[in-house]
């Protein structure tokens, strides 16, 4: 279990070589004993000079040349990983693309040639001022993408100071590294007999970091507050990436036990790939669907790796958010046509656009709006309200929609959705849709689904309600949470309370599934809970119909389904809903969990 907030502080301001666990976030699993190696990643030290006129476009020019530079390194490294590593190259190409893109590109030249600056601090400018943007952005998975915006920024500063940044310089041995964070691009080069795993004091499970920690295998624990000040080169540690501790200074007796566990896991791990392609159904027959969760188009191949059953969840907002300018209706319908072609005849899920007004600043001002007066953004213009009050932006959206719904199986998401007066509004829009589709004689599925996100308390409230008028649930407990309990998981000060066993949150998701199931509709689940296995069973114990989850879970939680018994798991699910407290119900799981699954939950 997590230690409160006061007791996790007083065990990392621990020094010296005494034993001590600490808690963090499991970013990859696996299981690695050895000495660490503290990485200090220098910041590049620079001050502002003033250019003298003539100097302006030499310096305009020598950070194209680092543009150019950084572009060709992240190039060759995406050659590299083009055989063996698939499902990391969309993060690779996403860093492509930031290096030429307007917010970076455009706007340090700017800022070279009006305020006659060099380039590396017109480049530290142009990231301050986007990271003012990233801060306003409610939703919590898009704002942690400015990582990746950084990463590339301080690349680019390397190139400009001709800082080469090598990893394992200073190894001598195989070492388990600790910084306050790693890029993606780093973690790639971790594919080394030196690197047993990686520490880090930033970072979340969603992070492109841990992506491809967990793509390539290997082990990392994330999240862990002041760590690069706990350790010293050459202590030995436990990492565990399943359960997120670490074991400081840990005994032979107990280097030894988890070496032991490490080896269970490996054999455990090659079992696995014997599940992807079996079907995902309870030993007495219960079938559950199990679908990915994916942001773009080159993610289908990893979709296809690891077996899922479609596309539980599409965050379209991305095609928005990594474009120069808004998506037209053409270059949207390209996307969805080859989304739904390339799963079919599978179902994809594609969720409306999700993101608050922040992101679309210009556009709202030229309409009368300004997005910087929202105090509040997270409970302010967002999802579905802004896609109501944008109706331009909306009607592009749900055309192209409907004209790739020829190509598959369409299910339209609609997120945050909070009063049935939403919800007919949009299915009014689509109608209208439809009838002018119909009229300009333009193909389309007369016939597409339509759910909405279950993710404020009112849609709960509402269910019995809302469960008559769509085709679907899709709950999305990362927001569930935080809207449930008032807990923003970002916020470093409450965010050891976030407790996705909270009872009321579990009875939030029962009340939900009870009264999707009394109007006969299925219920999916897309939030992180979805893809842990501790949390797994409860789901399914409630009754979710679906589960959508990164795809590389999906393997592990298959498993631990056709291990399951429906009987066994509803019984659960009865009892977790008396318990009192989340202390309650992880003790209820410490003990269930071991007896029906003993090789996924072997005690320790």
């Amino acid at each position: 279990m997590t230690p409160d907030m006061d007791e996790k502080k007083e065990r990392l301001q621990l020094t010296g070589r005494e034993q001590q666990t600490l808690y963090g976030i499991s970013g990859s699993p696996g299981i690695v004993v050895g000495k660490i190696l503290v990485l200090s990643h220098q910041r590049e030290q620079y001050g502002r000079y003033t250019l003298d006129t003539d100097r302006v476009e030499a310096e305009v020019e020598r950070f194209r040349a680092a543009v150019t530079r950084t572009e060709e390194e992240l190039t060759g490294l995406r050659r590299q990983c083009e055989e063996d590593l698939a499902d990391t190259l969309s993060i690779i190409d996403s860093h492509i693309l930031m290096v030429r893109d307007r917010m970076i590109l455009d706007r340090t030249i700017t800022l070279i040639r009006e305020q006659q600056i060099n380039a590396e601090w017109a480049l530290s400018k142009a990231l301050g001022l986007i990271k003012k943007k990233f801060d306003t952005i409610a939703d919590s998975y898009i704002r942690d993408r400015f990582a990746d915006i950084k990463y590339v920024v301080d690349r680019l500063s390397g190139q400009l100071s001709g800082r080469r940044q090598e990893l394992l310089s200073e190894a001598a041995g195989p070492v388990i590294l600790v910084s306050d964070d790693f890029s993606p691009e780093d973690t790639l080069r971790m594919q080394s007999k030196e690197v047993l795993g990686f520490l880090t004091e930033k970072g979340g499970v969603t992070s492109h970091t841990a992506i491809v920690a967990r793509s390539l295998g290997v082990p990392a624990v994330l999240g862990l507050e002041n760590i690069t000040r706990i350790c010293t080169t050459g202590d030995t540690v436990i990492l565990d990436g399943f359960s997120g501790r670490v074991y400081l200074s840990p005994s032979p007796d107990q280097q030894r036990q988890y070496l032991e566990y490490d080896r269970q896991h490996r054999a455990f791990s090659d079992e696995l790939a014997w599940y992807i392609h079996l079907s995902s159904e309870t030993v007495d027959g219960l079938r559950v669907r199990l679908s990915a969760n994916i942001e773009r188009l080159t993610e289908l191949q990893t979709v296809h790796q690891y077996g899922a059953e479609g596309i539980g969840l599409f965050r379209s907002e991305f095609d928005y958010f990594h474009q120069d300018r808004i998506p037209d209706e053409d270059t949207l319908y390209a996307t969805y046509r080859d989304l739904l072609a390339g799963i079919a005849p599978a179902p994809v899920t594609i969720r409306t656009l999700d993101v608050g007004g922040d992101k679309f600043a210009a556009y709202l001002r030229k309409s009368g709006l300004d997005p910087d007066l929202e105090r509040n953004p997270a409970l302010g213009l967002r999802s579905i309200r802004f896609s109501l009050r944008e109706s331009n932006l909306f009607i592009t959206q749900l055309r192209a929609m409907l004209r790739a719904s020829c190509f598959g199986r369409l299910r339209i998401l609609l997120p945050m959705i909070s009063s049935l007066s939403e919800l007919q509004r949009v299915r009014s829009m689509l109608n209208a849709i439809m009838e002018d589709l119909h009229q300009e004689e333009i193909a389309f599925n007369p016939a597409v689904e339509v759910g909405i996100m279950i993710e404020v308390p009112s849609a709960v409230v509402m269910a019995d309600t809302l469960a008559a008028e769509v085709d679907f649930f899709s709950i999305g407990t990362n927001d569930l949470i935080q809207y449930s309990l008032a807990i923003d998981r970002g916020n470093e000060y409450v965010a050891h309370m976030y407790e996705p066993l909270h009872p009321a949150v579990l009875r939030m998701i029962s009340q939900a599934v009870d009264a999707a199931h009394q109007q006969g509709i299925e219920v999916a689940l897309c939030g992180e809970m979805a893809g842990d296995v501790v949390t797994a069973p409860v789901l399914l114990g409630l009754g979710i119909d679906e589960l959508s989850m990164r795809p590389s879970a999906i393997p592990h939680v298959k498993r631990l389904l056709r291990h399951s018994c429906f009987r066994q798991l509803r019984d659960l699910g009865e009892k977790v809903l008396k318990c009192g407290d989340g202390g309650e119900v992880r003790n209820l799981l410490t003990s269930y969990l071991p007896e029906y699954y003993p090789v996924e939950f072997a005690e320790r």
